[in-house]
C-alpha cells in the first residue's frame, strides 16, 4: 500500500498560517489587557474613565512692562482695591460702584479667594476685572527664586480660577506692596499678564483718615490716573467712606471710570 507523502511546500504553508494566528492572537490579547489597564476601576479612579484630561491653554505672553495708566486716553480715571475680597468691604465697594455706573478692578490675594469665592464671582458678575496679586502677599516676592516667584504668581492666578468656578480672564498682576522686579514682571508676561501699578496712592492702609485719602486722590488725579485703594488687609471703614465722597466729585469733574 502506498502512502501520500506530504511535500515540503505544504510544509511550509502550515507553519506560516500557525505562526500568523499565534501573532495576531498574541497582539489581540496585549490590547484587551492595555484597554482594560486604563479603564480599570482604581480607589483614584473609582469609575474607571479616562485619566488623561486635556491642557489649559496658556494665555499669550503680553508685553513687561508695568502699567500705569488707563487703557484709553480722554478724562478716564482707573480705581483699583487690593488685598481682598473681604466679606465685610468688598460687598460695600461694589454696592457704591454700582451705585454710580462704575468699574474698578480688584486685585486679590489667592488665599482671600479661596476664603470667599462667592466674593470673586459677585465682583466677576457687577462687570469688575480681576488682578492677580499672589497667593500669599509676600512684600520680599522680588528676592525669591523663580520658582517661588512662579508659584506665588500662577498659584494666586489658580486660584482666581477656581474660586470663580470657570476660565476667566485675569489681565493684571499687582506685586505686593509695588515691589517689582524684572524676574516678577517676566513670569507675569509670559503668563498673559500685564504688570500693574499706579500713578496715585490714596495711602488709605495707612488708616490716615477719610478727609485725608479725598484728598490724596483728589490732589493726584489726572486724566489716566491708575488710583491705589484697599478694599482688604485690614480695616476699611475710611476706604468705604472716602469712596463714596470720591465716586460723585469725580463724575462730577468729567471723569469716567474706566479700566487699566
Amino acid at each position: 500500500m502506498r502512502h501520500r507523502v506530504l511535500r515540503p511546500p505544504y510544509c511550509y504553508r502550515w507553519a506560516v498560517l500557525i505562526l500568523t494566528l499565534v501573532t495576531v492572537t498574541t497582539f489581540a490579547v496585549a490590547a484587551l489587557r492595555t484597554s482594560s489597564a486604563v479603564g480599570a476601576p482604581t480607589a483614584a479612579n473609582p469609575l474607571g474613565h479616562a485619566t488623561s484630561t486635556p491642557a489649559r491653554a496658556t494665555p499669550p505672553p503680553v508685553a513687561a512692562e508695568v502699567v500705569r495708566h488707563t487703557d484709553r486716553p480722554g478724562r478716564v480715571v482707573a480705581l483699583t482695591f487690593d488685598d481682598g475680597p473681604d466679606p465685610v468691604y468688598t460687598p460695600r465697594i461694589l454696592d457704591l460702584l454700582s451705585e454710580h455706573d462704575a468699574v474698578a478692578t480688584f486685585c486679590m490675594l489667592g488665599s482671600e479667594a479661596r476664603r470667599h469665592p462667592e466674593l470673586v464671582q459677585q465682583v466677576l458678575a457687577r462687570g469688575m476685572r480681576l488682578c492677580d496679586h499672589t497667593v500669599s502677599h509676600d512684600q520680599d516676592l522680588r528676592t525669591r527664586s523663580e520658582q517661588r516667584i512662579t508659584a506665588e504668581v500662577m498659584g494666586g492666578w489658580t486660584d482666581l480660577q477656581i474660586a470663580a468656578g470657570r476660565d476667566v480672564p485675569v489681565p493684571y498682576f499687582r506685586a505686593p506692596a509695588g515691589n517689582w522686579s524684572e524676574r516678577t514682571s517676566a513670569v507675569a508676561a509670559r503668563n498673559g499678564m500685564r504688570s500693574l501699578a499706579w500713578s496715585v496712592d490714596s495711602r488709605d492702609w495707612t488708616l490716615p483718615g477719610t478727609e485725608r485719602i479725598v484728598a490724596a486722590v483728589k490732589e493726584g488725579v489726572e486724566p489716566g490716573a491708575v488710583v491705589l485703594l484697599h478694599d482688604g488687609g485690614g480695616q476699611r471703614e475710611q476706604t468705604v467712606a472716602a469712596l463714596a465722597e470720591l465716586l460723585p466729585w469725580l463724575l462730577a469733574q468729567g471723569y469716567e471710570l474706566g479700566f487699566p
